[in-house]
């Protein structure tokens, strides 16, 4: 049976439960070291405190796995992870990969640019993180994370750039690899049949991919040509209502699960425990459409509303246990 690597040990794809599949207990911007004036250093026994009572919320509320697809150029600290694990006894994944070429760190950016880094080095990168841990703390990655922006080509139209397909295609390889599944990051609901597109040439089966954020957008036609694809879409950003409302979120949910498509369907909210650097602090109407982003979100508010609806729990579970346990399995 396969085993998938915890930031604490091992489990086997039965043994998730009800999992959360994007969330971060910490991200750090890239160059927030920067900051030396506003933020003297990271309060690491602060952050800790409030990301395990946090996952220990999560799990009085029946969630077994959260799963963190920090990649490691958003600071990353797997260290971290295990101690909150450990400490909250609730299970954590975390993964390998890079970010976007906009948001995120710019060392493999600048070596690719100058042609000293290329897909086959980033490829070994995160399967030797997979296989063998990252760095010398011995913890493992179980999937990858990579991601596109919507930075505009000459014709002025969002597409994803070199670097982004450098690190898309190295996800892939390493994928092909060692069996890990893949999660993305998408902006705007956008490229993702891209993403699949690459990942296709590669050999990659797309019933191994999350088209992460596709919940951004209510068009249930973009829903529907990933998911006929073979590939999950991520509905994985409820409570940012700055972004698309809970409203229209859950009525693409409910939609898509009506029609068929709950075998295909991961839930989440993609939320930040905490920050290294300044914390980002919503103002005014920001802050009002935020106030739900919390990884509670779902079962304090919100499968209450999906019951209402009429989507049975049969499907609920299909979504939050069955799904995250198929794609880890490669079923």
């Amino acid at each position: 049976m396969r085993k998938i690597n915890t930031v604490t040990g091992t489990c086997t794809p039965q043994e998730l439960g009800t999992t959360l599949v994007h969330e971060h207990l910490l991200i750090a911007w890239a160059g927030w070291e920067a900051d030396s004036v506003v933020i003297k250093g990271f309060k690491r026994d602060e952050a800790l405190r409030v990301c395990v009572d946090r996952m220990q919320e999560l799990k009085s509320l029946g969630v077994d796995t959260f799963m963190d697809p920090c990649p490691s150029d958003l600071g990353r600290d797997v260290e971290f992870m295990a101690e909150a694990s450990s400490k909250s006894g609730l299970r954590v994944i975390c993964a390998t990969g890079l970010y976007k070429e906009d948001l995120g760190g710019t060392y493999f950016k600048f070596y690719h640019e100058i042609g000293a880094a290329n897909v086959s080095e980033i490829a070994d990168l995160y399967a030797q993180e997979l296989t063998d841990g990252v760095g010398d703390t011995g913890i493992k990655p179980a999937f990858i994370k990579c991601a596109t922006g919507v930075l505009k080509n000459q014709a002025g139209r969002p597409h994803i750039t070199p670097y982004e397909e450098m690190c898309l295609r190295a996800a892939a390889r390493a994928s092909k690899a060692t069996g890990a599944p893949i999660t993305t990051h998408t902006d705007e609901a956008m490229l993702g049949l891209e993403q699949l597109a690459i990942f296709a040439e590669e050999g990659v089966n797309p019933k191994d991919v999350i088209v992460g954020h596709t919940g951004d957008t209510s068009n249930l036609a973009y829903h529907a040509s990933i998911m006929d694809k073979g590939a999950y879409v991520g509905c994985d950003r409820f409570g940012l209502e700055m972004i698309l409302s809970d409203r229209l979120r859950l009525a693409t949910v409910i939609g898509l699960c009506g029609v068929g498509y709950e075998k295909q369907i991961v839930l989440s909210h993609d939320s930040v425990g905490c920050f290294k650097g300044r914390a980002m602090v919503m103002q005014g109407a920001a802050q009002l459409l935020t106030a739900n982003w919390h990884p509670t979100h779902l079962f304090k508010n919100l499968i209450p509303k999906m019951k209402e609806a009429g989507l049975s729990d049969a499907k609920i579970r299909t979504m939050l246990v069955d799904n995250p346990r198929r794609w880890f399995a490669g079923e």
